[in-house]
């Protein structure tokens, strides 16, 4: 019942993670009531994403220059490398402002029901970066899933026979939350990853 065009871009609108059938038709509309700069503004933000945004050569994140500003940074511990699965997983640690290393992005996790193995990972360009003396310490930052935990595993077991250091987040109980409401794993976590106040 819509015209064709605007069927077509509710069907690609439907296509972006968390876009429902009814969100892509709100978008779509959204898009149609605005002025034409506006939808021609965000076409040229898309094209240029596609066109300029890249993979850093030495550490897999996202990026408009390679390497990148944290690889090429002189304020920044090249002596210790934050291991995540993605890129956006570098601006939730970059919020602390607390980590002064640089990065390798995985660009993804272990998941042999989904067909990802090893080979699939970057994990090659972190062994010859380690491997090469770069470093002191990894700090395995993969996510709390079942994927995650075999991922930083089978990192751990590469890593340590090249002499690094290699550390994982420590994981438990969120602040804010209340232990009622924490479940087994969790806060068996939170135990294990205690410290002395």
């Amino acid at each position: 019942m819509l015209p064709d065009p605007l069927t077509k871009l509710v069907e690609q609108l439907q296509k972006l993670p968390g876009i429902g059938a009814k969100g892509a038709q709100r978008l779509a509309f959204h898009i149609l009531r605005n002025p034409r700069d506006d939808a021609e503004r965000l076409c040229d933000a898309i094209r240029d994403v596609k066109e300029r945004v890249t993979y850093c050569s030495a550490c897999n994140n996202i990026t408009d220059a390679d390497p990148c500003g944290f690889c090429t940074s002189v304020t920044r511990d090249r002596r210790l490398i934050c291991v995540v699965e993605e890129p956006q997983n570098v601006s939730v640690i970059e919020k602390t402002r607390e980590f002064r290393g640089v990065y390798h992005v995985l660009m993804g996790a272990l998941s042999p029901l989904h067909g990802v193995g090893p080979d699939e990972l970057k994990i090659t360009g972190l062994l010859a970066r380690v491997a090469g003396g770069a470093a002191d310490e990894v700090i395995l930052a993969t996510n709390p899933t079942v994927e995650g935990e075999a991922t930083a595993l089978y990192l751990a077991r590469l890593l340590k026979p090249l002499g690094v250091r290699v550390t994982r987040i420590a994981m438990g109980v969120p602040v804010g939350s209340d232990l009622e409401y924490a479940d087994e794993v969790t806060m068996t976590r939170a135990m294990e990853g205690r410290r002395e106040v």
